[in-house]
């Protein structure tokens, strides 16, 4: 988010001795809460009563850093740490914690995600991989789509001679209401290039399913 004047920057020191750092829009912060004190009313609420007073303007903060990805550019993110490298093997990311929010309900989904790349000249940042999850997955989501985003942002962006891309999450809208399947996981996936063929796809499923234990 681009700093303003209407921004403002919180810190608060934790037990832990680090600094805490909050941003937020106020105006945006202003214009949610007014509409979640309705909601409270509408569900039968009082938001006058002392533990909702705060509420809406907790929601709105919430929700504002739960969409932050809008925000964000996920292509430049891979951008910024490109190297020339002459590394063609695959190079794969496992066990990316993914935490979203479903566009229809607006419900959390959440799991992992497992992404692979096979270098074409240029390698990439490790860290950059978990960062261009989050700029995706905090905005109102799809699953179906977090996954080929993923999988385009870089492919596009670092042209590798192939990408794979695969998500496993559990759904609120499915456990908290709704059929109210409490143990279901939904797996989607992704590929391009080189992980089209069977070979390379199934090494990658079996890297993605090893322990290092």
């Amino acid at each position: 988010m681009d700093k303003t004047d209407k921004e403002i920057i919180v810190e608060q020191a934790d037990t832990e001795g680090y600094m805490k750092i909050d941003r937020y829009n106020v105006d945006t912060v202003n214009r949610i809460a007014d509409h979640y004190g309705d909601i409270l009313a509408a569900l039968g609420e009082d938001p006058k009563r002392e533990g909702l007073l705060k509420t809406p303007e907790r929601v709105a903060k919430s929700l504002q850093f739960l969409t932050h990805g809008y925000d964000i550019n996920p292509a430049e993110i891979l951008k910024g740490a490109m190297f020339a490298e002459e590394y063609s093997q695959m190079v794969v990311v496992k066990d990316i914690e993914v935490y979203s929010l479903c566009e229809h309900h607006m419900l959390p989904f959440f799991g992992k995600a497992h992404i692979a790349y096979i270098p074409n000249g240029h390698i990439v940042g490790l860290s950059k991989i978990p960062r261009i999850v989050d700029a995706f997955a905090r905005r109102l989501q799809v699953q179906e789509r977090l996954t080929n985003e993923i999988r385009d942002c870089i492919h596009n962006t670092l042209a590798p001679l192939g990408v794979a891309v695969v998500m496993e999450c559990r759904h609120l809208c499915m456990s908290m209401r709704g059929v109210q399947k409490q143990n279901s996981v939904t797996t989607t996936s992704a590929f391009t290039g080189e992980f089209a063929k069977e070979r390379t796809r199934n090494e990658f499923l079996r890297l993605i399913t090893a322990s290092l234990d």
